[in-house]
């Protein structure tokens, strides 16, 4: 089974109004990411630029539509695209969410959030391990942004996580800012999740920004929106984490309210810093 083999750099996720901006000299990216479904057509405009930057970039390919948290079975002609795209492609990483996202063929175009059971648990690594035999790879699994909790919830988030990574081999992609949103929503200690994370399976980072707003009881209550530069205290939860495991993968998401290359070029280069100095500190 390949193993996850994205560089310890900086990557962006990739957008068509990029492209052109791209290709005028070599950018300072470690990687690319795209949305898996978004490129499971045959051909036309988003397999001519991927072809592209495939040339002079590692890629990973994040899926948002496997559902891998249902109680029911996968769809087996998604998983058949997805088999399609990575075969084509060959990207150094695959991952999708601890979420849900269907029901009886309904596609609800979103990522809903699961309770943490013994039953839960069988059924995701029933899944993680259907997708990684079909796919021959490894894949990564993320950490949801949640905005409430289960009552019939029997099992920390962490544990979940780290009984998966035992029991079927797959590693973790660690969304730091999923973790500051949900841990203010919940009011819970951002830092003392971290500490409980498997953070020895973790291959990839995402770095996003969220919206900051009140709930009814006038409580905060921060939105995972991906449509602002990264906050600082997810900076500094970041920069927590390399201390702890050095430099890794570190995607930055951006996918709603897109602004110019040279925004999103500037964000990952503040990430590489972070990156280099985590590096420098583990070789001292």
């Amino acid at each position: 089974m390949l193993s996850s083999a994205l560089p310890h750099r900086a990557g962006v996720g990739f957008k068509p109004e990029h492209f052109s901006a791209m290709l005028v000299e070599p950018q300072p990216v470690g990687f690319l990411e795209i949305h898996a479904e978004n490129y499971m057509g045959a051909g036309g405009p988003p397999h001519a630029q991927l072809r592209k930057l495939r040339e002079d970039y590692a890629l990973s390919v994040h899926g948002v539509g496997l559902s891998i948290g249902s109680m029911q079975p996968l769809d087996g002609d998604h998983l058949a695209r997805l088999k399609a795209l990575c075969d084509r492609y060959q990207p150094e990483s695959f991952s999708e969410h601890l979420a849900w996202s269907t029901h009886d063929g309904v596609f609800l175009n979103d990522l809903l959030p699961l309770p943490y059971t013994e039953e839960t648990l069988a059924r995701v690594a029933d899944h993680v391990d259907e997708v990684q035999a079909t796919l021959g790879r490894q894949m990564l699994l993320e950490n949801p942004a949640t905005y409430l909790l289960f009552e019939e919830s029997t099992i920390e988030e962490t544990a979940f996580l780290a009984e998966i990574v035992r029991r079927t081999g797959c590693g973790l992609l660690l969304d730091v800012n999923n973790v500051f949103v949900a841990a203010t929503n919940h009011n819970l200690d951002p830092d003392a999740y971290i500490s409980r994370f498997p953070l020895e399976a973790v291959r990839e980072i995402h770095l996003s920004g969220h919206s900051e707003t009140v709930d009814d009881l006038g409580a905060p209550l921060l939105i995972d929106s991906h449509d602002t530069p990264v906050k600082d205290p997810v900076w500094a939860l970041y920069e927590k984490v390399l201390g702890q495991i050095g430099p890794v993968a570190s995607l930055i998401e951006w996918d709603n309210d897109v602004p110019a290359w040279p925004v999103l070029r500037k964000e990952a280069a503040a990430a590489q810093r972070m990156l280099d100095t985590a590096a420098r500190m583990r070789a001292a």
